[in-house]
């Protein structure tokens, strides 16, 4: 049996000796406090299953030490200690969560019947938690009871117990943001949760996001800037797509990581923070790594709990699931009436092989609200974008008879025009339009430097020719 600890939190030193020897006699381990104080700073740092709590202590009341009780784990089972005759205490200790209550004095026998009744019901709710768990529907903000989402769900709260990094994993749409964040709401830091998207930003751009700067270190440094680990101090700071950082800056983000030291950028002031850092990536990153384009000694460091995303291909019945979740959230959202799929319709989203995963899965629904007006969702309402999984993949073969009904266009032009036109739909915000044409928000940037670097070609070419021709007549 694993030995249960326990803190005595007893001003009296004859007592607290009684105690103890009740309680080593029986294989506690037993620290004991006097005072309110000291017992605060035991009870957080041991984080022990019981405390033997003493209502009337030097420097305070006990019941304020329930009160304020310090964030746990595994919340401890606190039995009060009261005099005969002191029940209004001892039920205003319940109130505050005590389990139970001893009136002094006491013997033996019944503070270890009361200590073994309490290690019962601790047991018992640690089964119906366990219970609990394996039949989750829902975790924080994800919905799914499929058996890759419960083990999903029991790493992140064994990694959130951790201090260590996370290194998140999987297919874009999957979700990592939301798992980085369940991480943070388990851990029960109690400072900000700040993301960064290392893809949507350019990359002179992400150091400073990161580390702030000071005034005129740069041109268009107009003042002070606080950066992400600052904002994340105390809390978790969460770095998406990270393998589209930036070389140069992967060193500096290591040293970072090593130290907790950072300097803004333009000042000669070393700053100090504590925070956890989640990474994210839907790519591989040890390719990452055998192509140089990710540090090896950074994907150590980082790479220290990996978190595994499903596809939502792999999750069976969660893709009705969340294709309800999203029916009902949108038709409160647009002030429709759907309640529900046709048969064949579960059937198409349960046939589609989801490339995007749950982000397309839920611009699929939203576009289908939007689109149409009925109270169930038919499968011609649904509209995919490519081959459907159960379709056999077959080489495209010429088909002669097949001819284009209208002139061709070159690709980069067709890329262009819908860029362009998912950028005027999101007002120029880039990282929405690239999730909205599913892309990488560096795709969009990289394009857009190609479409201006053409343009400035041909006109170039366009002026030479113009001198070449003037210079001819």
């Amino acid at each position: 049996m694993q030995q249960k600890s326990i803190l005595i939190v007893e001003d009296s030193q004859s007592l607290t000796a009684i105690y103890r020897s009740y309680l080593l006699a029986e294989n506690y381990e037993v620290t004991q406090a006097s005072t309110r104080a000291e017992a605060a700073v035991l009870w957080r740092r041991l984080q022990p299953d019981f405390v033997l709590l003493d209502i009337k202590l030097p420097d305070g009341s006990g019941l304020s030490l329930l009160n304020e009780r310090p964030e746990e784990a595994h919340p401890a089972d606190v039995i009060v200690m009261t005099a005969h005759g002191s029940s209004n205490t001892a039920n205003e200790a319940m109130q505050l969560g005590a389990t139970d209550y001893l009136e002094k004095p006491f013997d033996a026998d019944r503070l270890l019947t009361t200590l073994g009744n309490s290690a019962d019901r601790r047991q018992l709710r640690h089964q119906v938690d366990q219970l609990a768990a394996l039949q989750r529907s829902r975790f924080h903000g994800f919905v799914g009871s499929s058996p890759p989402m419960q083990t999903l769900y029991r790493i992140i709260e064994s990694v959130a117990r951790s201090q260590v990094p996370a290194f998140i994993k999987g297919e874009s749409g999957t979700g990592k943001e939301l798992a980085a964040e369940a991480i943070h709401l388990e851990s029960g830091r109690q400072g900000l949760f700040h993301a960064i998207n290392c893809a949507a930003l350019a990359p002179e751009l992400i150091e400073s996001e990161l580390f702030g700067h000071t005034k005129g270190a740069f041109t268009g440094a107009a003042s002070d800037r606080e950066g992400a680990v600052s904002y994340a101090d105390g809390g978790t700071l969460f770095l998406d797509e990270i393998c589209e950082m930036d070389l140069s800056l992967q060193k500096k983000l290591l040293r970072f990581l090593q130290t907790g030291e950072y300097r803004p950028i333009g000042s000669n002031r070393l700053e100090t923070v504590d925070l956890r850092v989640i990474c994210a990536t839907n790519r591989d990153p040890m390719e990452e790594v055998r192509q140089g384009s990710f540090r090896e000694d950074l994907f150590y460091r980082l790479h220290v709990v990996p978190v595994e995303m499903p596809a939502l291909r792999d999750r069976g019945d969660d893709i009705l699931r969340l294709a309800m979740h999203f029916l009902e959230a949108y038709s409160r959202q647009e002030g429709k009436s759907f309640k529900g799929f046709t048969l064949a319709a579960e059937k198409a989203l349960k046939g589609w092989r989801w490339p995007g995963n749950v982000r397309e899965l839920r611009n699929i629904i939203h576009q289908v609200v939007v689109l149409n007006d009925s109270a169930t969702i038919e499968a011609g309402m649904l509209r995919f974008d490519e081959v459907r999984v159960d379709e056999p993949d077959v080489p495209d073969q010429p088909d002669p008879a097949r001819r284009p009904t209208q002139p061709l266009e070159p690709l980069w032009q067709t890329e262009k025009r819908a860029i362009e036109a998912a950028l005027d739909h999101c007002n120029g915000n880039v990282r929405d339009a690239a999730e909205l044409l599913e892309v990488a928000p560096s795709t969009i940037y990289r394009k857009r430097q190609q479409w201006q670097t053409l343009n400035q070609t041909l006109k170039t070419e366009a002026n030479r020719s113009c001198t070449d021709w003037s210079t001819a007549q």
